[in-house]
């Protein structure tokens, strides 16, 4: 009998590298979590580390990395403890891995990200921005070194299971029209609009159907995340803009939908659980039991569907802007959403105000080439920048 497969968990203290440890730990057979990696939940981080004893951790610092470090000592442990960024590329291109689940939030998510896709690893893709912000060279990187890209957005990995086998010969080429791309519409999809001038960060956390981080929750909320996932997808399955259309459907059974042209459109249903598409992905292309309760379609019962409001939902219209646009603005308007999320998180500004500041930092930037990630990350750095300067004079 083989080895179980090596997994790498980065982002393992959030909502999707806890659900990959659930289904990992389902498998022992079939899988060992290698190396796990924290933010700020340390405690959380060692309590992972003891249960399913990989062979490093990685944390950000060099103080909370000798706390740690003690603590697994203490504890028995021989998890060997690394540091920062460099610690999170050593555990993505480590020869000794088979699969990265690349779940850290953000653009902090790229650099690691792109290592275990220049590593040719077996790529789980958790973090969008990584797509979003240098999506041409992410995508060379992958053909260059074969890598095998999975994508786990419930969305995206909706879309990747109703296309054909061949699809990477051109959506044209197999038949496909268009992408349907559900979108929940958020816990604000009814409420009126002048009331979200008012609405606080638990509120737009408080996600009717999904369990996820404060900050995918905000995305959720302001339809920036659905915005992110069409750039994602346009990259993912080589499609135009034009050829994702966005589908709000409050029930979040169907995650997604492809539209071909002989009529036929597939689509993928399930419970709103991120365990799904992890273990669809781990296992690809087998099935295997991710822990998931059957859908129940008597409970459902009903399946709506409505167009959604970019009135309502500026966020969504800049990212179709961005990604019609190219080059660096969606960068741009990566990093320009990451500023304004933490300032409603922490406060600072109301929840309209989100889109308004990511309006300002792409008209006042020029959109350039990207040739390199050195001009992917000046192009981030540009736009918060801005974002700074608009929070400076406008912020509480």
């Amino acid at each position: 009998m083989s080895r179980p497969q090596r997994i790498t968990v980065l982002g393992a203290t959030g909502s999707i590298g806890l659900s990959t440890l659930d289904v990992i730990a389902r498998h022992p057979e079939r899988y060992q979590a290698y190396a796990l990696s924290g933010y700020s939940r340390l405690g959380e981080l060692l309590a992972l580390c003891l249960r399913h004893a990989p062979v490093f951790a990685v944390v950000p610092g060099d103080e909370a990395a000798q706390q740690l470090q003690a603590d697994l000592r203490a504890a028995g442990s021989s998890t060997e403890v690394l540091v920062g960024e460099q610690g999170l590329c050593q555990v993505a291109a480590d020869p000794q891995v088979d699969a990265v689940m690349a779940a850290i939030v953000g653009a902090a998510g790229l650099r690691p990200t792109l290592a275990a896709v220049e590593a040719g690893k077996k790529v789980l893709l958790a973090n969008k921005e990584a797509l979003v912000m240098s999506g041409a060279l992410f995508m060379q990187a992958v053909q260059r070194s074969g890598a095998v890209l999975l994508p786990i957005d419930s969305e995206h990995n909706a879309i990747f299971q109703c296309l054909p086998g061949d699809y990477a010969r051109g959506l044209a080429q197999v038949g496909v029209r268009r992408i349907l791309l559900t979108a929940s519409g958020g816990p604000f999809r009814e409420t009126p609009q002048a009331e979200l001038e008012h609405v606080t960060p638990e509120q737009a956390c408080a996600h009717p159907n999904w369990s996820m981080g404060r900050k995918i929750s905000v995305d959720s909320a302001s339809m920036m995340n659905k915005g992110l996932e069409l750039i994602e997808a346009c990259w993912l399955f080589d499609a135009r803009p034009a050829q994702v259309e966005v589908v709000v459907h409050p029930q979040s059974v169907i995650h997604s939908l492809v539209d071909y042209v002989d009529g036929s459109v597939l689509a993928q249903l399930g419970n709103p659980d991120m365990r799904t598409p992890i273990a669809n992905a781990l296992a690809w292309p087998q099935r295997i039991d991710s822990g998931v309760a059957p859908l129940d379609l008597f409970a459902v019962a009903r399946l709506d569907f409505q167009a959604p409001d970019e009135q309502r939902f500026p966020c969504l219209r800049l990212a179709r802007e961005a990604a019609d646009a190219g080059n660096s603005a969606p960068a741009m308007l990566n990093a320009a959403n990451e500023v304004a999320v933490e300032a409603f998180l922490q406060r600072r500004i109301r929840f309209p105000q989100i889109p308004s500041i990511i309006e300002h930092v792409l008209n006042q930037e020029a959109v350039v080439a990207v040739p390199t990630l050195e001009a992917v990350f000046a192009a981030d750095q540009r736009a918060r920048s801005l974002a700074g300067h608009w929070l400076d004079r406008h912020g509480v």
